[in-house]
């Protein structure tokens, strides 16, 4: 994500982050995508986390060149390691900052970034920063929530309320929650053409899916840098969210349960020289 001092990263890298960056992948995550990749194609995966996504992508271009880059030096590490483990040699991770990527100018063909621009404060400079390292015409794919357009049911206030403390959490740090609506704007404000907006969802509507869903964020909301903000910025307290995990588990198990995260997606070029 970001180095600077003023940014706070709002989910952190608790375990319970961590399990659903790594359940991510290029088709469940980035799949407006695939279709324009090309084997020889270079890749720059700006805010790679743990490298599930940049692993799937580096093997549909290979031989191509693939980088991930990210600002927390122990996920660079966990993210190399899987690359070693899975076989992938035509990825490399580093440690960086959206502002100022490890690059030389115009040194990629496809630049990618999967939910990051909801987490800075300055998200049309990181996307003018992408530009620089991208080659004449070359393309970019960023994907953002919108946490505004989630829907779920049965409805309960106290995820209302989860709603309300989160948007709270991250109008403190500085970020966007409800992102996704920004993309197309961010995008062509930072100088790209050929701006391609979709959407797309995440849907945990069976049982299996609901009881992950529900319990990843019941220990977010237990335990994760959103319980630590949450109190630090006087927004709710220890008992109200532990009232708040209740409901996430409560609605994991209700019948025919759903819940709906939304996504926009943005495909643009940096103009030819």
């Amino acid at each position: 994500m970001s180095d600077r001092p003023d940014e706070v990263y709002s989910h952190g890298h608790h375990e319970s982050v961590l399990r659903s960056h790594e359940w991510r992948t290029a088709e469940n995550s980035a799949g407006y995508l695939l279709a324009h990749l090309s084997p020889g194609d270079d890749l720059v995966d700006v805010g790679c986390g743990p490298g599930t996504i940049t692993l799937d992508l580096a093997r549909r271009v290979a031989p191509g060149r693939v980088v991930g880059v990210d600002s927390a030096g122990a996920v660079v590490d966990q993210a190399t390691d899987r690359a070693t483990h899975e076989g992938v040699g035509n990825v490399t991770f580093m440690h960086g900052d959206a502002y100022a990527l490890p690059a030389d100018d115009a040194s990629f063909d496809v630049a990618h970034a999967h939910q990051v621009l909801q987490h800075l404060g300055d998200p049309i400079a990181a996307l003018v920063e992408t530009r620089r390292v991208l080659r004449p015409g070359g393309l970019l794919a960023v994907r953002d929530s919108d946490y505004a357009a989630f829907a779920w049911a049965p409805t309960d206030e106290r995820l209302d309320r989860w709603l309300q403390i989160y948007h709270g959490i991250t109008q403190r740090n500085g970020a966007q929650a409800d992102a996704g609506r920004w993309l197309p704007h961010w995008v062509a404000s930072a100088g790209f053409v050929d701006v391609r907006t979709s959407s797309s969802t995440w849907t945990f509507a069976d049982p299996e899916s609901r009881a992950w869903w529900g319990g990843l964020w019941a220990d977010r909301v237990r335990a994760s840098s959103f319980h630590e903000q949450a109190i630090a910025y006087q927004l709710s307290d220890a008992a109200e969210l532990e009232d708040i995990a209740g409901a996430f588990i409560a609605w994991s198990t209700a019948p025919s349960a759903l819940f709906v995260v939304v996504h926009v997606e943005v495909l643009a070029h940096r103009p030819p020289a």
